[in-house]
């Protein structure tokens, strides 16, 4: 698809004087055979797509493609995005110019790159450009450079399980700029885009290097501005009204607050309108159509000589669909690409002890029943915030058992949602005093006791061996008020400051190999898994009611999140309220609930949290339980595949999901279920697209007799099912 011809020494001059770069690179000339669209599947087929940085046949342009995606910047007079381009559909996203970037230093805002001079903003001429100007105290271009695209997160897989332990690859192009400006001459800002091979995806930050003396502040940073096409033609209306680009999903590593979703965690995506485009057809120019990336609350870092500012990172996927499971395939396969840690998936039990013997018959059970992880619950004997002699020591004998039973240990500890004093709490910015934080009460991790923690946590994981931490109350996006934290000067940079200490937590453990469980959305810097989303309370419901809780909470956690990147919740013994019949304790007693919990859970892919003193009870017990595991590992590596939702649990009628991977010799298996009291017989259409099958598949239901079938031109099989009352069934799709 490339054209092969290489210029090892590129040369670009400007005889107008006002640019010159002199570029020693490997870059290829573009050949306009590459405009032709993509026609193949990425998701059913993802090779081929390799990333790579061309240069247009004038040089004067530099061009990032991978066959899904196409960005083009032109180089003179400043550097500025002329073309993105959807290669699978044709959008184009781009209607008009705009500045690389925005900095503000020392309470000035300054462009980082861009041109001035376009008049008509609903749509980008090519021959426009040699009008255009650029700004004389924007910060200038002054070269650029390839490279390998590196990890972010020094991901250390250890020997867990994992689907994908590699690290996603591609090329990094970096623009350097400097500016005139004699108050500016020491400040050196690079803007980073990041290609990946075999994905629709770009990823841009920007970083700020203070090569002089004095420091500055930085205030607002807009790593990312994008004046794109409109997605409606509204001649009235509110912005909050009116639909965004949909060709275009942007995820950022800034993103907090609980929910278990991204989009609700999100705190770096800003639509704004945009006045100069005077040809929009709303009579009142409010249409969103410049896309913006900045956490809006921070906006005084202080920046001191030879310590570099690293922006958010934008993660900027381009869609072909509107359908929500084509879109949620795509952001799954974004994370399983991109994040290798999040498709690690340890089979683990939530323990409940008050002694060290629990923990041991703990391990032994899980050891006994082909589990691979023990996780200390909140209510347990652990504290890794005691850093004494006597318990680190307790703790390494006890990792020292677990590790010899070929069994992980780990434990839970909580950070936000808690007091600790009126010199280390979250100031309110208001009052002047502690109190009004996400969680009501909350230690700032710039306090004194905040960096203690850190660096208490740091040290038990050092000293015990653990391999799990279960972060609970993460910091969740708190500002403070306080000026005399040693880690934040002020309110301005204090959820920054936060957040990186948060941050530096999580990448040290992950390049340790250390499983991180958190209920926020820190997958981005090495978190591995976040709570499928739930209601604490409804775990005092009776079973019957939480199977099928369970079930629409599966259903629903795993729209934009593979399995892996979830758990849930079964409660062995009594939580949260609720009576005997919300429990399974005695376990012998509810042997049937039991293994649907597991088959539900285990069938989806998902792990959950089985919180309680033991896995079994008897020896009948003990082998449901290990039937179950065998059950998953013989098919885990299709059961921890993307899945593909065919009908939410309501009680009134089946239910179910499928799995689906083109790549496997099983390309499916299906998990469907009876909530009736009565047994059911049904004949489905199951979708299977995303299988990559086209004509015949073999299916068995169990391990049956296998039975071909073909696929109609819907990629569909028509299969009848019996489901026995209040029960399941399963299918394999080969």
């Amino acid at each position: 698809m490339f054209n092969s011809l290489r210029v090892i020494s590129l040369t670009i001059l400007f005889l107008s004087g006002e640019f010159a770069l002199s570029q020693q690179q490997d870059i290829i000339t573009w050949s306009k055979q590459n405009d032709q669209l993509t026609t193949t599947d990425w998701l059913i087929n993802p090779s081929g797509f390799k990333a790579a940085v061309f240069s247009s046949a004038d040089k004067k342009n530099i061009i990032l493609y991978n066959g899904l995606v196409k960005r083009t910047f032109l180089l003179s007079p400043n550097v500025v995005c002329t073309d993105y381009k959807n290669m699978v559909t044709g959008q184009q996203l781009l209607r008009a110019v705009m500045p690389e970037a925005l900095v503000t230093i020392n309470g000035t805002a300054y462009n980082v790159g861009g041109l001035n001079g376009q008049k008509e903003k609903a749509y980008l001429l090519p021959q426009w450009l040699p009008a255009f100007t650029k700004g004389e105290n924007d910060f200038q271009f002054s070269k650029y450079t390839i490279s390998e695209l590196k990890p972010f997160v020094q991901w250390k897989p250890g020997n867990w399980w994992a689907y994908n332990k590699k690290q996603a690859t591609g090329k990094l192009v970096s623009f350097i700029y400097k500016n005139n400006l004699a108050a500016l001459k020491d400040i050196v800002v690079k803007v980073h885009y990041a290609l990946y091979d075999n994905l629709p995806l770009i990823t841009k930050w920007i970083t700020i290097e203070n090569t002089g003396l004095a420091s500055v502040i930085i205030g607002r940073v807009k790593n990312e501005l994008l004046a794109v096409t409109e997605e409606e033609s509204a001649v009235v209306g509110s912005p909050d009204k009116m639909k965004k680009q949909q060709g275009i999903y942007v995820e950022t590593n800034y993103a907090f607050n609980n929910a278990m979703r991204y989009e609700i965690s999100d705190q770096t995506l800003h639509w704004k309108i945009d006045s100069t485009y005077t040809s929009q057809v709303n009579y009142d120019y409010n249409t969103p159509c410049i896309l913006e990336v900045y956490p809006d609350k921070v906006s005084g870092i202080e920046l001191q000589q030879g310590a570099p500012f690293t922006s958010v990172r934008s993660f900027e996927l381009l869609m072909d669909s509107y359908d929500r499971e084509r879109r949620g395939l795509f952001v799954r396969k974004m994370y399983t690409t991109i994040t290798p840690w999040t498709t690690a998936n340890p089979i683990f039990m939530h323990l409940v002890s008050n002694n060290d013997e629990e923990v041991k018959r703990a391990v032994d059970q899980c050891a006994a029943t082909g589990y691979e992880a023990v996780i200390l619950s909140f209510g347990s004997h652990l504290n890794m915030e005691d850093s004494s002699t006597v318990n680190i020591k307790k703790w390494k004998v006890l990792t020292e058992y677990a590790h010899q039973k070929n069994i992980k240990i780990g434990g839970y500890s909580l950070f936000s949602s808690r007091r600790i004093s009126d010199q280390d709490d979250v100031i309110n910015a208001v009052t002047g005093k502690p109190g009004g934080a996400f969680f009501g009460n909350a230690p700032c991790f710039g306090s004194k006791w905040g960096l203690a923690y850190r660096d208490k946590i740091k040290y038990f994981f050092s000293q015990t061996g653990f391999d799990i931490w279960e972060n609970d109350g993460p910091y969740p996006g708190d500002v403070c008020a306080s000026t005399t934290h040693p880690g934040h000067k002020g309110l301005d940079d204090s959820q920054w400051k936060q957040m990186e200490i948060q941050k530096d937590i999580y990448h040290w453990l992950s390049e340790r190999g250390v499983y991180i469980n958190a209920p926020d959305w820190y997958f981005l810097d090495g978190t591995n898994k976040i709570a499928i989303g739930y209601r604490e309370v409804n775990f005092s419901l009776p079973r019957e009611n939480q199977k099928i809780l369970n079930r629409q909470n599966i259903y629903d956690g795993t729209w934009e999140k593979t399995p892996s990147m979830s758990w849930g919740f079964v409660p062995l013994t009594r939580y949260q309220g609720g009576g005997p019949e919300a429990v399974l304790e005695p376990l012998s007693e509810h042997l049937t609930d039991y293994k649907q919990l597991m088959m539900q859970y285990y069938g989806a892919g998902v792990q959950a949290c089985y919180r309680g003193p033991r896995l079994y009870d008897t020896d009948t017990t003990k082998q449901t339980v290990i039937n179950v595991i065998n059950w998953y590992k013989k098919y885990r590596d299709i059961l921890n595949a993307d899945i593909v939702h065919l009908r939410r649990a309501d009680g009134r009628d089946w239910d179910g999901i499928l799995h689906v991977n083109p790549k496997l010799k099983i390309r499916g298996l299906l998990m469907l279920y009876n909530p009736l009291k009565k047994r059911i017989a049904r004949t489905i259409q199951v979708p299977l697209y995303y299988t990559g099958a086209a004509n015949t598949v073999m299916v068995s239901e169990k391990e049956g007799k296998k039975v071909p079938m073909k696929l109609n031109r819907k990629y569909e099989i028509e299969l009848s099912v019996n489901i026995q009352p209040e029960s399941y069934t399963w299918f394999v799709i080969e």
